[in-house]
């Protein structure tokens, strides 16, 4: 991903603009893309902001994270339910639809495994 432009830049678009030269005159004067010329004024204007948005991260967990009562119950109810299982679960009872992939990453953060280890426990 790259890097934000510096905040020093996106000021002097942002003056170059509100002085009167046009976004896309002060985006070829400053040599970046009118698109940001454009986003740097409006984020301004609307809420007076010139530094970058955070960049990454994660930014839709919280969505499942809000069924975590319910997906932690389900498989102390029943420990060997499969991630198809659980996305079908949360489907029928709380009309919440969610990937096996998106579960996945759930139970990972939470440091549940569904290993079932039939070695093992033969040779116990």
């Amino acid at each position: 991903m790259a890097k934000p432009l510096s905040e020093d830049l996106r000021i002097r678009v942002i003056r170059a603009v509100e002085g009167g030269m046009s976004r896309r005159a002060a985006a070829e004067r400053f040599g970046i893309s009118p698109a940001s010329a454009v986003r740097f004024v409006r984020e301004w204007r609307e809420s007076r902001a010139t530094s970058a948005k955070p960049q990454g991260g994660d930014q839709r967990s919280h969505r499942i994270e809000a069924h975590r009562d319910v997906i932690l119950g389900a498989i102390r109810a029943k420990p060997d339910l499969t991630l198809t299982e659980i996305a079908d679960m949360l489907k029928s009872e709380l009309g919440a639809s969610f990937a096996p992939s998106s579960i996945w990453r759930f139970l990972d953060r939470h440091a549940i495994t569904f290993k079932k280890n039939r070695a093992r426990r033969r040779a116990r």
